[in-house]
């Protein structure tokens, strides 16, 4: 049996232990041997090494570790003993599995945030005493004595409650704290929620009125906490769609390398016969080929490149409060389709305030809630401390110009009857300096009212007819139906200090002053946020603990749903098949009364749909969920430790406006990243269309050393200033990308192949100017023959291609809008145009530099005909865009 279901007797006698007296010494020691200890287990920790190693299993690294031994093989092959590029591959290599070892969260830090959320030490009763003891030493069947601020050490069934009240708003979502009863309960359905669960005390939760003593049910693993740290630890991290696409992009090249070379080996073979394999010169010839083709294919710079982009994204948005623990949470953000929401905290205060009165005297009403209230005012910080609902009212107050602290200099409380949950009432008798005895009441209306006989009007106290009562029950409806929580407050004057505190005593013949509602209320940015990220086609859905009418109420206000039909339970949800509920997730925006597993089969559901789902919360019944989602948000303020630790992004300043404001900042990044692979691509299809075709007519046009210094130096520059680019205008009037959609989708792919053919035919034709000036005509055999005399052409098509590359940056600021039209100039593109053009004109004027690259000096004409060609991209891509814009348009 569940002891939620069972009489605390039952409990007791199930768990062989004595109320009163505890367990025994002997007893606990068998018992620490049998469950173990009351802690949670801690996750295996992969050493280091491993965890660099697992960095470098990325296609694109690998890849890129390709590159490095190709470049060097090249080198050796050619008597080079500069390794440069080699050790710029590395480096590159090196810096971002670093980054990834530092960047990526670890499921056994949100383990060590949930164990140290445990209490230290409890007060337990042992052989008939009470006694500290370290809450790891606890067993089932231990009593524990629970006081208002104690840390609940372990799952126990409540056997003893004086008006104990427990926050549970970290595990459960439920923003008030709950009232515990001893009874047993009546199961709803299959079972009772979590949240309901008002004789039940759990792990990680917080005393914060009262005083009870429990049993312990649980422990360790076997809590409630424990099987959320499991499934923590469970959980699997997920490549992120932008990681998905470009491993799928290394292996296309991968393959795309290797069947060019083999074609390239094949043709030669063919070409020369049995010479080919006899001679080993036409063999490394050939290999030398097939060299420069993998370094023209791959580019080297594209990790590095995506990386550092990524980034400065980080560092951006750490700016706007968001806190990126992973980069690639950036781009994940930008295509972001759902984002399911916690309540409390998130889209709420999680601060109980006064939003309503109702009564013939405000002040009168005000000042009864702040004198028979425990919460105090404190003047230096001008807040409200103690239980939500009481620090709510004092606060109130203090509005109101009541202070509780002038209150209680001036009405000196004499007498008291504490709140007891069983009556739903707490009463206090106070004294002014005249001498006057007040005595105050506050409570559920409905029992405040079966005391009263009077009540206060515009005219003086008048008898309370059934008219009136009926209206003050309606008035208390309609604040309930508004989704307040509703107090009533009622006064009682004495002619002297009363003979008995006893409740029955004071509480009877009571004039009835008003009611007050209260509320968490919505944080004010969060509407318009919402409103925005509609626009931007993004869905959002709320997930909380709290009642459904409450949680409806504020899900209307905000915009998120309609009515009431587009809400569900926990308690209905479990009833829905994982099946029913993909099929039917669409329809609902609210859920409540919602347990961590719910939560979980919510995220998966969506993700079913093919959705891109976001996950926000505070609470440690929000970690499951939060890893499971494809991007996790946590709240940097009054989230948990576990809860940040198992996040991809944290928000400083818990403002659910930051989310929308980093989804925006998301689309931006990853737009940056599209431009700066498309760059990146359209330059290395260029790279290998004009040494294919080279070879395939029988020249070589440039040498491996050339295509690395291009991929390495040329481009990379500004591939990354392209990352720097401003937010083009409307982007979040756009609907989210398809986690489908690859790399390539939108024409991206048109767009490189048909940038490369043009980049390549202005290189080939740079080399032929060049060979013609050499030669005065172009003798493809004598070339062929002879590779080294067309020393002048090569450097031709090394200027042009390295130029028509940076020109074509230019173009990448926008892939459809006309350059010229595009305001917020980018200086760091200026900026890496300058490095390009003077690092490119060393390596050609610079005669020592020159020579190792095998260059020739260009005279002025020449070097101005490839400056011309390179910038000839410009015009074209203007006209090509115009192609594109005009067909949309059309569209």
């Amino acid at each position: 049996m569940k002891p939620y279901l069972q009489t605390a007797d039952e409990v007791a006698q199930g768990l062989s232990t004595d109320v009163e007296a505890g367990l025994t010494d002997a007893e606990v020691a068998k018992r620490l041997g049998q469950y173990g200890p009351n802690k949670l287990d801690e996750a295996k920790k992969d050493p280091l090494w491993k965890r660099f190693l697992a960095q470098l299993a990325d296609p694109m690294i690998i890849l890129l570790l390709a590159a490095a031994v190709i470049s060097a093989v090249a080198g050796a092959a050619q008597g080079e003993s500069d390794i440069a590029d080699v050790v710029i591959i590395l480096f590159v290599v090196v810096v971002n599995a670093v980054l990834g070892v530092v960047q990526e969260s670890k499921a056994e830090e949100a383990l060590e945030a949930l164990q140290q959320m445990a209490a230290s030490t409890s007060k337990v009763v042992r052989d008939g005493k009470i006694v500290d003891v370290r809450s790891e030493e606890l067993v089932p069947g231990d009593v524990v004595v629970l006081e208002a601020g104690d840390a609940v050490p372990a799952d126990c069934r409540v056997v003893e409650s004086a008006s104990l009240k427990v926050e549970e708003s970290a595990l459960t979502g439920e923003s008030l704290p709950v009232d515990k009863m001893v009874d047993a309960l009546l199961a709803e359905g299959d079972d009772v929620p979590l949240g309901d669960r008002r004789n039940m005390v759990y792990m990680g939760s917080t005393v914060v009125y009262g005083r009870g003593r429990a049993v312990v049910a649980a422990t360790g693993m076997d809590t409630e906490m424990g099987k959320i740290a499991d499934s923590i630890n469970e959980a699997v991290d997920e490549q992120t769609p932008l990681q998905r696409k470009l491993a799928e992009l290394s292996r296309i090249l991968t393959i795309g390398v290797i069947g060019i070379c083999i074609f390239i080996f094949i043709v030669d073979f063919i070409k020369h016969g049995a010479e080919f394999m006899a001679d080993p010169r036409l063999v490394i010839d050939t290999f030398m080929v097939a060299v420069s083709l993998a370094v023209a294919a791959i580019p080297e710079g594209l990790v590095a490149v995506v990386t550092i982009v990524l980034s400065i994204g980080v560092t951006k948005m750490s700016r706007e409060s968001a806190i990126i623990r992973k980069l690639t949470a950036v781009e994940t953000l930008g295509c972001t389709q759902v984002i399911c929401s916690d309540k409390t905290g998130t889209l709420t205060q999680n601060k109980m305030t006064v939003v309503r009165h109702s009564g013939a005297d405000e002040d009168e009403l005000v000042r009864a809630m702040a004198l028979c209230n425990d919460a105090q005012w404190v003047l230096a910080e001008e807040s409200a401390k103690g239980e939500p609902t009481e620090a709510a009212l004092v606060a109130d107050a203090a509005k109101h110009g009541l202070p509780k602290t002038d209150l209680d200099a001036e009405y000196v409380r004499v007498g008291e009857a504490p709140f007891d949950s069983g009556r739903k009432m707490m009463s206090v008798v106070v004294r002014t300096a005249e001498g006057e005895i007040t005595q105050y009441t506050k409570g559920a209306p409905d029992e405040v009212l079966k005391r009263c006989t009077k009540v206060v009007t515009a005219d003086g106290v008048a008898d309370l007819t059934d008219d009136v009562r009926d209206a003050i029950l309606q008035e208390n409806k309609a604040m309930a139906d508004d989704a307040l929580r509703v107090l009533a407050a009622a006064r009682r004057s004495w002619p002297e200090a009363p003979a008995s505190e006893d409740a029955d005593h004071l509480e009877q013949d009571l004039t009835f002053v008003g009611l007050c509602g209260m509320i968490d209320p919505v944080r004010p940015e969060v509407g318009p946020s919402i409103v925005e990220a509609h626009g931007a086609g993004i869905r959002v859905v709320m997930i909380t603990g709290d009642h459904i009418d409450t949680a409806v109420a504020i899900a209307k206000e905000l915009g998120i749903v309609t009515d009431r039909s587009q809400a569900i339970t926990g308690a209905e949800l479990d009833r829905l098949s994982d099946e029913e509920l993909a099929e039917r997730i669409g329809d609902y925006g609210v859920y409540a009364r919602v347990q961590p597993e719910h939560k979980v089969r919510i995220v998966e559901a969506w993700k079913k749909q093919g959705k891109i789902v976001a996950m926000t919360g505070d609470g440690v019944n929000d970690a499951p969920s939060i890893k499971r989602a494809d991007i996790g948000v946590g709240m940097g303020i009054t989230g948990t430790d576990v809860t940040k630790n198992v996040a991809d992004m944290v928000l400083a300043d818990d403002n659910f406006a930051t989310i929308v404001t980093a989804v925006e900042e998301g689309r931006h990044i990853y737009d940056n990243i599209r431009k700066a692979i498309q760059f990146l691509l359209s330059s290395n299809i260029a790279e290998v269309i004009a040494v294919f075709v080279a070879t395939m007519i029988g020249f070589v046009i440039l040498e491996p050393v050339h295509l690395l210094w291009i991929n390495l130096i040329t481009d990379c520059f500004p591939a990354l200033a392209l990352g720097m680019e401003k937010t083009e205008p409307g982007i979040m009037g756009r609907k989210p990308r398809e986690a489908s959609d690859g790399i390539f989708a939108g024409g991206m792919g048109v767009d490189v192949v048909f940038q490369g053919v043009v980049i390549s035919l202005f290189t080939l034709i740079s080399y032929f100017i060049g060979v013609s000036h050499q030669f005065g005509t172009v003798d493809l055999g004598f070339i062929a023959s002879h590779p080294e005399a067309g020393v002048e052409g090569m450097t031709m098509a090394f200027l042009t291609l390295s130029m028509v590359e940076m020109f074509h940056s230019f173009n990448m600021r926008s892939r459809r809008q006309s350059i010229f039209k595009l305001g917020n100039h980018n200086r760091w593109l200026w900026g890496s145009f300058a490095l390009s053009l003077v690092l490119t004109f060393v390596v050609i004027e610079v005669p020592p530099v020159a020579q190792v690259f095998g260059f020739a000096e260009l005279d002025a004409p020449n070097y101005l005909m490839a400056m011309g060609l390179a910038f000839l991209i410009i015009p074209i891509m203007e006209l090509y865009k115009l192609c594109w814009r005009v067909r949309d348009n059309a569209a």
